[in-house]
């Protein structure tokens, strides 16, 4: 297994970037038999890491590494910034374009993975699974599966908030620095329910979608909302809720099965 950590000039965000990668091509070999490397392209998940975090999360806090080996599943792990995955127009950083697309062709073109959208998913936890949830479906024709981790779906808060807000953790200038005017939030390519919508205006594809919060989660409320819409809307998905915080002792845990979700035939 190679674990890779990567340097790249990003079009997108116009400058150097860094994530990291896992690529199993190995299997280990007995003492004495010959190593035996992997032939068919991998299958890829694009891990997204929440706020404050970095592209070392994963690696640091799960057992990520085993779970890429046991599973022949290539892992890129880029770093969200605190920018919630989506783009900033304004400062002309495109990061939401970044995780949906030219992230996605560069490690094509680097690395022995599959193009094909049935092999390629995207997940995260906080706010990564707000933006696996934005930009699996803003990039549907890339990603056919999403796990979604005790999500950051705040946009149900913040959309027309006023000067003043504070959810304890950012502010209202924070919001509106990332994710644009808020009395336009709704509708817009960062509104969930818009992206869903369109996708099913524009008769595109729908990834498959799994959703987990844990009962003492406080992110909980916006999750079950999501859920529930989409459960209107009869999408296809999975929706876990077990005991648990915001923690990583449910995130080890569930992105063990969301794993195993999305390379279930």
């Amino acid at each position: 297994m190679s674990l890779t950590t990567m340097h790249y000039y990003s079009n997108c965000l116009r400058r150097e970037v860094t994530f990291q990668a896992i690529i199993p091509l190995d299997h280990p070999a007995e003492h004495g038999k010959t190593q035996h490397y992997a032939t068919e392209p991998l299958k890829a998940l694009y891990l997204l890491n929440g706020y404050s975090g970095s592209c070392n999360d994963w690696l640091t806090y799960s057992s990520i590494r085993d779970l890429a080996q046991q599973n022949r599943l290539a892992v890129f792990m880029p770093s969200g910034e605190n920018h919630f995955y989506v783009d900033d127009e304004a400062k002309g950083e495109m990061f939401g374009e970044f995780i949906g697309e030219e992230l996605i062709a560069f490690t094509r073109a680097m690395f022995p993975i599959s193009n094909k959208r049935e092999d390629t998913f995207i997940g995260g936890l906080s706010m990564g699974g707000y933006g696996a949830v934005r930009n699996g479906l803003k990039y549907s024709h890339n990603f056919s599966k999403v796990i979604a981790m005790s999500s950051a779906f705040i946009t149900y808060k913040i959309a027309n908030a006023k000067p003043g807000y504070s959810d304890g953790i950012a502010s209202y200038s924070y919001f509106d620095r990332v994710f644009g005017n808020l009395n336009e939030l709704e509708g817009s390519d960062k509104d969930l329910e818009a992206l869903v919508r369109a996708i099913q205006e524009n008769k595109k594809q729908m990834p498959e979608l799994y959703l987990s919060c844990g009962d003492e989660d406080f992110l909980l409320d916006v999750n079950i909302k999501f859920h529930n819409y989409l459960k209107q809307q009869n999408i296809k998905h999975v929706y876990e809720q077990s005991p648990g915080v915001h923690d990583w002792n449910f995130w080890r845990e569930y992105i063990v099965k969301g794993i195993k979700w999305a390379l279930a035939d």
